[in-house]
């Protein structure tokens, strides 16, 4: 499957929200919110990442078929270069290697920005994306218990990281 991987710009929030709102709304398996989020509020998101908050996305053809992407980690200066990562794929493309792709691109763009560490929070019971970030180097490093409740269930989140750099 042809797919490229560049940054996001505006044109792409349409299909970004559809692609984050499904996870919200049907799957219930990447993300607390519970909110569907607008299309404005998936542009003005867009426009104030800034270079140093990168969002890929990756276009099949035409069509936007995932993304990943790096927000701050904690406002204090000594985390300046620890980034929290999230990766989301339109459901008729899952499995296809996409997810890999996306996410080898932003461990690349990451370290371009000096970036030392990517981390992750993934509800337990996520065996695709675990899978995901252990192929490329994540290591699991521990569980936030009854991290957060979603739909009156309390969720365990899998704490999963890696270096960019060799110490």
């Amino acid at each position: 499957m042809n797919i490229e991987i560049r940054k996001a710009t505006v044109q792409d929030a349409a299909a970004l929200t559809e692609i984050y709102n499904y996870n919200i709304v049907h799957e219930r398996n990447s993300t607390f919110e519970t909110e569907p989020r607008t299309l404005e509020s998936r542009i003005e998101w867009i426009q104030s990442a800034g270079s140093h908050y990168p969002i890929l996305v990756a276009h099949h053809g035409r069509e936007v078929v995932g993304s990943a992407y790096v927000s701050a980690y904690r406002a204090r200066e000594c985390y300046k270069g620890v980034g929290e990562f999230s990766i989301y794929l339109h459901k008729d493309y899952r499995g296809m290697g996409i997810g890999k792709q996306l996410l080898s691109a932003l461990i690349e763009e990451c370290k371009t920005l000096g970036y030392w560490k990517l981390l992750s929070r993934i509800f337990d019971f996520n065996t695709g994306s675990r899978q995901l970030c252990r192929s490329l180097g994540f290591r699991e490093v521990g569980i936030y218990e009854k991290h957060g409740q979603l739909d009156g269930k309390w969720l365990n989140c899998v704490i999963v990281e890696k270096l960019l750099i060799d110490p």
